[in-house]
């Protein structure tokens, strides 16, 4: 008997944001649930912050990320978020 296979599909969006926005809007996007993975880029398209989200993070264990985010923000004029969600 074959296995079936789930493919899970993901897109990819990108904002882009001012530096003081980035922690709103960083939560946000936690909070919607149905995100796998969070790319923080400077303007040159460097990654300066690569998060990725699963089920399990909750909580205590995302305050550490959180302020790790707030500290970059206070770095940046500006940066683009590229966001994965899972469909």
């Amino acid at each position: 008997m074959a296995k079936k296979e789930i493919k899970k599909e993901t897109r990819r969006e990108e904002f882009k944001i001012a530096g003081g926005e980035l922690l709103k809007k960083v939560k946000e996007l936690i909070a919607e649930g149905n995100v796998r993975r969070i790319i923080i880029k400077k303007e040159d398209g460097e990654v300066l912050m690569e998060l990725p989200l699963t089920v399990a993070v909750v909580g205590t264990v995302l305050a550490p990320v959180l302020a790790a985010v707030g500290a970059l923000a206070a770095f940046l004029t500006s940066c683009t978020l590229v966001v994965e969600r899972k469909d």
